[in-house]
């Protein structure tokens, strides 16, 4: 009787035993099933999220709209000019290159809004600017302002056939500027000692934490004046005898109003790139052939900013775009 008992404890027990493993093989093929359903919907999220920025940004190789017809071509000249910047010699020459090559387009507006910047970068575009000119003798390229054109930018734009503006637009700052700060006095302050090694008596010319000494002074407005002759030249070279030399402190560094620089010859009227294109030109319709980031670069962007804001999320940091 008892080892009947016995026998039965022990079925019991290996039966409690398989079921238990069996449930436990049934509930981690389940959860199994539940993470490659979750990997499957993550991928086909992700996939999604993949085609909808293609979508968005494939319109961007197609051909320039209502290139097929006669208009204006119009390339953006806007912001500080500077090789990493929207408005590099690169990005511009290239709109330019494209607006002169289209052979719908009957003339080329050069819109600017920009304070100026590098003067080599302005001087790349104003060279190139002349030699499309002469390329395309049929074709001219109108420099038209809207809030402000200074500096670099006018250096730019005194190479067009003519230059229009807003009466209020601000045009002009013919000049040439180098900036920095001393620290001199704030390290006698601070008690710090300055230790500069170099190669050369003048290497550390201009250095912000020693006195200023009237050499390097000398030698660094040398350089400036040479600088603003070459675009004291430039500017007449390419408005000649529209330009009034007599105007006091035409290349003084001075800025004027769109109204004022009709009067002292720096601007040839007042006008805005619609105007142009309708009244000059005689092509009402306006094309942009500015030079825009391909679908590949906005793409990588935008996933990099995706991609950013993920992982912030999920080491539960801060992101924001500023």
């Amino acid at each position: 009787m008892n080892e009947n008992h016995g026998n039965d404890s022990d079925k019991s027990s290996a039966r409690w035993q398989q079921a238990m493993i069996r449930d436990l093989a049934f509930a981690s093929l389940q959860e199994q099933r539940k993470a490659r359903r979750w990997s499957i919907f993550f991928k086909l999220l992700m996939f999604a999220y993949l085609a909808l920025l293609l979508y968005l940004y494939f319109p961007s190789l197609e051909t320039v709209p209502g290139a097929a017809a006669n208009h204006t071509a119009m390339v953006e000249l806007k912001g500080v000019i500077a090789p990493d910047k929207e408005a590099s010699a690169d990005n511009v020459i290239k709109g330019l290159r494209d607006a002169f090559k289209a052979s719908n387009s009957s003339a080329v507006i050069l819109r600017i809004n920009s304070p100026g910047g590098s003067p080599v970068q302005s001087g790349y575009i104003n060279d190139e600017i002349k030699r499309l000119r002469k390329e395309y003798p049929n074709k001219p390229l109108y420099a038209v302002i809207s809030d402000i054109c200074a500096s670099g930018a006018y250096y730019v734009a005194s190479a067009a056939d003519k230059i229009y503006a807003d009466k209020a637009s601000i045009v002009g700052s013919i000049g040439v500027r180098m900036d920095g700060f001393g620290f001199v006095d704030a390290m006698q302050k601070l008690g710090i000692e300055r230790r500069l090694l170099t190669a050369g008596e003048h290497k550390g010319f201009l250095d912000p934490f020693q006195p200023v000494k009237p050499q390097d002074v000398a030698q660094v407005k040398s350089m400036l004046e040479d600088i603003h002759r070459q675009f004291i030249d430039t500017v007449k070279a390419g408005r000649g005898d529209r330009l009034k030399t007599d105007t006091p402190d035409l290349f003084s560094g001075y800025v004027w109003t769109g109204e004022q620089s009709v009067t002292i010859g720096l601007v040839d009227a007042l006008g805005s790139a619609g105007q142009v294109a309708r009244d000059v030109v005689g092509a009402e319709t306006i094309v942009d052939y500015t030079r825009q980031e391909d679908w590949y670069e906005r793409f990588s962007k935008k996933l990099g900013t995706a991609i950013g804001l993920g992982l912030a999320q999920v080491l539960g940091g801060e992101y924001r775009l500023r």
